[in-house]
Formats: structure tokens, sequence, C-alpha cells
């Protein structure tokens, strides 16, 4: 899955919004940047560099994988595969925003 096909599927499961107020960036280095930004309506998915409430920094592969189900994202922030910057509360709620 690229990164457009990620974005695209990501603001069809936003739709509206999730409620949070709030910007998520995700950083995946080279591979680009999803940026998810609740604090307007409807809420705007795209592939901007931009200030964030919470920035996780992870590879795509990684990424793929937290998504899929095959790594627990807890796991991966321990073994320090994914990285947060910022609101580390928003970082907790993210599987059940995104989920």
């Amino acid at each position: 899955m690229s990164l457009g096909e990620i974005t695209q599927q990501m603001q069809e499961r936003i739709g509206e919004g999730a409620g949070i107020g709030k910007v998520i960036k995700f950083d995946f280095g080279d591979e680009g940047i999803l940026r998810i930004d609740d604090s307007q309506s409807p809420a705007v998915v795209n592939n901007d560099d931009g200030d964030s409430d919470v920035t996780i920094k992870v590879t795509l592969d990684d990424y793929k994988a937290i998504a899929s189900g095959e790594q627990n994202a807890q796991m991966a922030f321990m073994m320090g595969k994914l990285k947060v910057e910022g609101d580390m509360g928003l970082a907790m709620r993210l599987g059940q925003i995104l989920g």
C-alpha cells in the first residue's frame, strides 16, 4: 500500500472528523508525511508537513504492520520503532480514534 492509498483510506476513515480537535502527524522519514488536521471541520487529511499536536515517527513498513495488527504499537514504541513527540496523551488515544 502506497502513502497515497494510506492517505485516501485515512480520509475515508476520518470522514467529517474524529472529534478530537487536534492535529496528528505521522512522519515516515524519506517516505513522506501523513497529517490529519481535525482542528477544523471537515477534517483535512493530506501529505503536507506542518505543525501538529503530536508527531509519530515511524517507518512506513512499521506503520503498515501496526495498522494491520501484525505489530503491537506499544511494543513498537518500546523497541524504538515508533517515536512520539508532543502530546503523549493524544498518542495513547490514537488506537481508539483511528482504529
